[in-house]
């Protein structure tokens, strides 16, 4: 059974909800109907309903089988909006401009996330990542003892020494271009929920670095052992070393000889790079060079989950990231 199908049975599983706030699109109409056969997630599209209507008699979707929410005319637009506006009024929201941003879908998408009317929340095919996070980040709030979201990719392997479908948690890759410290810790104790929570192994999390245990001395170093002494402090039962070349990291004969003391010894599966350039840079090497399957982006570090599709994504993107929120939620 591969990853996504082992996400799936999950998802069936916990049986929760998701809002999709891009109801009129037609990706989410045709993905929508794809959850609900599979009994991935309960429902709620936003949007207008006489759009979407029109749309789900051209896809051939029972909207018997969902609730339809045009977030302008909803019954709770007005206890939201005030909510949205007792959120945000220490910055400087008015009344009238939290009604406004209500009427986004998008802020209303994370409204429900908050009020626990849904579980969770995917958009990102007709929005950008930027303000699907903001939507995330102001309404939905950080999880307790992160202090940034980020995101991880389930890179799949054919094979990896000797290991077929070698699956590693590679973070973050999408979201922090040149995270501090405590960022960087943040997103290695979300990496390895990642991996615990979706693949469902012991997170071992190397930080990685261009040095090994102190073979080069440079301020860029220094981040990565600052921000790995943060996440031992944090998480002191976690797997955690750093820093570590990426070979000592993986390849156990590598790990005997630069850092023979590591508690990882070379099996480390969730991998934190030290800025945006090297993650994103990784990823795409793995996945064209090494024919890796690469799963995500995955958004973490918010209190639910919210998560960001690429707006050139693909009906069954849209199906795998609903069963990847649900199964985090």
């Amino acid at each position: 059974m591969d990853i996504m199908t082992k996400i799936k049975e999950k998802a069936k599983l916990k049986k929760k909800g998701v809002v999709l706030p891009e109801g009129t699109e037609e990706r989410m109409i045709q993905a929508t109907k794809k959850i609900l056969t599979e009994g991935l997630a309960e429902l709620t599209l936003l949007g207008d309903e006489k759009k979407i209507n029109e749309l789900s008699k051209s896809y051939q979707l029972d909207l018997n089988q969902l609730k339809v929410i045009n977030p302008s005319t909803s019954s709770k637009f007005d206890e939201y909006a005030d909510e949205y506006y007792q959120l945000r009024k220490k910055k400087g929201m008015t009344p009238q401009e939290a009604k406004q941003i209500m009427i986004n879908p998008l802020f209303y998408g994370a409204m429900m996330v908050r009020k626990n009317e849904v579980d969770g929340s995917v958009a990102g095919s007709i929005n950008t990542t930027g303000d699907v996070l903001s939507a995330g980040i102001q309404i939905i709030g950080l999880a307790p003892g992160i202090s940034s979201v980020s995101s991880s990719f389930l890179m799949v392997l054919p094979e990896f020494l000797g290991v077929k479908n070698k699956i590693f948690v590679f973070g973050d890759c999408a979201v922090i271009p040149d995270p501090d410290p405590q960022q960087l810790a943040s997103i290695a104790i979300s990496s390895a929920k990642t991996m615990q929570e979706l693949v469902g192994e012991e997170p071992k999390v190397a930080m990685l670095s261009f040095s090994t245990k102190g073979s080069a001395e440079h301020e860029m170093v220094d981040k990565v052992r600052e921000a790995t002494k943060i996440v031992k402090e944090l998480k002191p039962d976690l797997l955690i070393d750093g820093e570590l070349q990426a070979d000592s990291a993986i390849i156990p004969d590598v790990a005997k000889k630069k850092c023979p003391n590591s508690i990882i010894q070379g099996d480390a599966n969730v991998l934190i790079f030290p800025d945006l350039n090297s993650g994103n840079i990784a990823y795409k090497l793995v996945q064209r060079m090494a024919k890796a399957e690469a799963i995500g982006p995955i958004i973490q570090g918010l209190a639910k989950p919210a998560n960001d599709l690429s707006r050139g994504c693909s009906v069954d993107d849209i199906v795998n990231v609903v069963a990847i929120a649900m199964t985090l939620a």
